[in-house]
């Protein structure tokens, strides 16, 4: 039986793919556990971009509700648990790399699938991609960190339009709320993602996770002592390799060479 979730690591680039189409990568506790063995991988050493893509019509239209509906009571709220820990685990694990993570979305994206696509650094949709929150139309609350990633991307008063009305949002919306990066054609989204996944694997790996972290801290965080762990970082990143292989870069007027081969 297929995996519902590979992995394959190549020149730097760690590409994660949802697995299930017949079901439109519905997340069951399976997947839920392959995303969370995946971000492990992602540990590695190699991994300098992470491109998360779903197989078929659609990225992923949510929670698998037909694994769910089979179970009740108990059994269901322990086995909803078993899921959302290993969904979170994994959202946690992408969080923490240097890596930065690209996603790449189609068709459907639902529920759980769009807290997989707002949790990439960058989200490129093709323009039949579509988005809906749907989860307290069946009377369950969110998961996937939907309710602390959209109110970052989106603001919270269209964070909660899109949970609580649960209405329907197109590719071009989307880029304009700032839910997606950017907007492709469907056909041209492959070519995007592994264009700008090469580029962003060849590039300096330690500031990109540097920002990651102090763009995620500046939400939240008090301005005067943010300011502090911004010089702080600087000044890391400069005494670096990176750092260093940068400015000789730029002052010889030559591409810098952060990873040779």
């Amino acid at each position: 039986m297929t995996e519902p979730v590979s992995v394959e690591v190549r020149a730097g680039v760690a590409r994660v793919l949802l697995c299930r189409p017949e079901r439109g990568n519905a997340i069951d506790l399976a997947t839920a556990r392959g995303l969370l063995a995946a971000a492990i991988r992602c540990r590695r050493g190699g991994v300098r971009a992470v491109v998360l893509s779903g197989a078929g019509r659609s990225f992923c239209v949510g929670g698998d509700l037909r694994e769910f509906s089979a179970l009740s009571g108990d059994a269901l709220a322990g086995h909803l648990r078993a899921v959302t820990d290993a969904l979170h685990g994994a959202l946690r694990g992408f969080a923490e790399l240097d890596a930065p993570m690209v996603a790449a979305v189609q068709g459907a994206v639902a529920g759980a699938g769009v807290g997989l696509a707002a949790a990439a650094d960058l989200t490129i949709a093709a323009a039949d991609a579509t988005f809906v929150l749907a989860y307290t139309g069946i009377g369950y609350s969110p998961d996937a960190g939907v309710t602390w990633s959209l109110p970052r991307l989106i603001g919270p008063r269209r964070a909660l339009d899109l949970l609580l009305t649960n209405r329907r949002v197109d590719a071009r919306e989307a880029v304009a709320i700032g839910l997606v990066s950017r907007v492709v054609e469907a056909e041209r989204l492959a070519d995007e993602v592994d264009r700008l996944a090469a580029g962003l694997a060849a590039g300096a790996t330690a500031a990109f996770g540097s920002t990651r972290r102090l763009v995620a801290a500046g939400l939240s965080a008090e301005r005067d002592r943010h300011l502090d762990h911004e010089a702080e970082a600087l000044a890391a990143a400069a005494v670096s390799a990176e750092g260093r292989e940068g400015v000789a870069a730029f002052l010889d007027k030559r591409p810098a060479r952060f990873h040779p081969e």
